[in-house]
């Protein structure tokens, strides 16, 4: 791979994971036509994906770090309450307990971590089947034309009014088992859990942070579950350079998308890229068919 195509991939990368039109679709097409071999299997591509978890923390950064600090202070309560409950047993008490989820951040999080169980579940259980689909050029152009569908969709939902204080678990369980699915090339994550988070009548404001935010345990684990490659592929000096200069493109260039993107959903602005997603999907699925 050359440093040209490790940009590129970067650029393509950083445009597609927050515009709703799939970014490992994208990624593949681009390989497939222009025969790009990275030589460590899917390692680059969770690189990239890595690259564009860096927009995330950039354009969220204050949401982040009072969510992870209401993380922390709902473990400390969780372990207060254990010694409260054994005062209360032992010691013949009547303490009262703390609340675990007592303000919208402290539910922000949970929500978050019900939405990464079946996304995690399912992106385990499938990860060879997804690797195997980003070569299938079928595979590929039908899930284009799935998010072109979904999109349409998400223009048309009624506005929402939930936040976090309203949101139940069921639909942040729904949202995650969608995201799961949405590893599937040519099927936009931003795309399904968006659109998934406006039918479950979530404000459009929240819909895009929620789905944003929600994907940085998705791919803290994608990236965890394949460091394991680092040891089986030899990765070159010159290949090092490349991934780095594909990261930090891919970042760079999520972090604007990020920002149009809050505005196109308030807006209903999906129209356009439903076109592109259905236009782009036919041809794939009509070159598969062709080359065959």
């Amino acid at each position: 791979m050359s440093l040209l195509e490790a940009v590129l991939m970067g650029v393509i990368q950083g445009l597609t994971e927050f515009l709703p039109v799939s970014s490992s679709g994208h990624l593949s097409l681009f390989k497939i036509l222009f025969h790009v071999e990275t030589d460590t299997g899917i390692l680059f591509d969770v690189l990239l994906h890595l690259g564009t978890l860096i927009a995330v923390f950039a354009a969220f950064y204050k949401d982040i770090f009072r969510m992870i600090a209401e993380g922390f202070a709902i473990i400390g309560d969780f372990f207060k309450n254990i010694k409260i409950f054994a005062g209360n047993v032992f010691s013949k008490k009547d303490e009262p307990y703390y609340r675990l989820v007592d303000n919208s951040y402290r539910k922000f999080v949970m929500l978050v971590i019900v939405s990464t169980i079946p996304t995690g579940i399912i992106g385990y259980v499938a990860a060879d089947v997804v690797e195997a689909a980003a070569e299938i050029l079928l595979v590929t152009g039908s899930c284009l034309i799935l998010t072109s569908v979904l999109l349409f969709i998400s223009d048309r939902v009624e506005d929402g009014v939930k936040t976090p204080k309203n949101v139940t678990y069921s639909n942040a369980f729904f949202i995650g088992i969608c995201q799961g699915f949405a590893t599937l090339p040519g099927l936009s994550r931003s795309g399904t859990t968006i659109t998934a988070c406006l039918l479950s009548k979530f404000n459009r404001k929240f819909a895009v942070k929620y789905s944003f935010i929600m994907s940085i345990p998705a791919i803290l684990g994608a990236v965890v579950f394949k460091l394991t490659d680092i040891s089986t592929a030899s990765v070159t000096a010159a290949d090092l350079g490349c991934y780095i200069s594909g990261v930090i493109c891919a970042a760079v260039v999520g972090y604007i998308c990020i920002k149009t993107m809050l505005v196109v959903v308030r807006k209903r602005k999906f129209t356009i890229f439903a076109v592109y997603c259905l236009l782009v999907g036919i041809v794939s699925v009509a070159g598969y068919f062709y080359a065959a």
